[in-house]
């Protein structure tokens, strides 16, 4: 059975800006990839909750996405509260990934701040054996952080995931979300800029393009022979 993975975002575009590329890559390699937003991302200065789930839907689509979920928390005003913890943690749950991808806890952007601890909270939530919680215990093998971040800040990420096959995909998931960089005047620059990164990040493991990722944990090769390739 191919491994099942969760990508959790704050906002729908921030998953596809922090790891678009390495999204259509697992889905290309078999992977049962699902995505959670955790809200609308909508008020916006040029969104309706109707344009975000249009574009939503498009975004998906261009990496390969056919599982899409929204937990329904307030833009703006995400927090890491029991109630949220407990509403992803029954996502997970239902969805049974053996890895998560959640945004960097470093960020200017209190939704994504709150979304990160959110994510550590409701992944040690879904193990709960006695609880109201719908659906059968589950733990979460690995937990990865993406950088989709405001700040202008120099990371150190863990690993960089090669993703040259799938630089346009991740431009054309970009390019879905017209109301937030295409129509706003102030983020027009943000897709080139998102790519240039991924470029830059692609130098320093020797190939096109690449996203960042880092752990809390020690990173473990299950194969001494898996260094030959990195």
């Amino acid at each position: 059975m191919a491994d099942t993975v969760l990508a959790i975002g704050a906002h729908p575009d921030d998953v596809e800006l922090g790891m678009g590329g390495t999204i259509a890559s697992l889905v290309q390699r078999g992977c049962r990839v699902v995505i959670l937003d955790l809200s609308d991302g909508e008020p916006t200065p040029n969104g309706t909750p109707q344009k975000r789930a249009q574009e939503t839907r498009l975004a998906s689509e261009a990496l390969g996405v056919s599982e899409r979920l929204n937990a329904g928390l307030p833009c703006r005003e995400i927090q890491d509260s029991i109630d949220a913890r407990t509403r992803v943690a029954t996502i997970i749950r239902q969805v049974k990934p053996s890895v998560l991808f959640v945004p960097h806890w470093e960020d200017s952007h209190p939704d994504h701040v709150q979304a990160s601890a959110l994510c550590d909270a409701a992944r040690f939530y879904a193990k709960f054996v006695k609880t109201t919680m719908a659906h059968e215990p589950h733990i979460v093998r690995k937990t990865w952080y993406y950088y989709s971040i405001h700040l202008r800040a120099r990371v150190d990420p863990a690993l960089l995931v090669d993703i040259s096959e799938h630089v346009d995909k991740k431009r054309k998931a970009l390019e879905a979300y017209h109301s937030q960089f295409l129509a706003n005047p102030r983020n027009k620059e943000v897709i080139d800029r998102v790519l240039l990164e991924n470029h830059y990040w692609g130098a320093q493991a020797y190939c096109r393009a690449a996203e960042p990722f880092t752990a809390r944990e020690r990173v473990r090769v299950m194969n001494g022979a898996d260094l030959l390739n990195m």
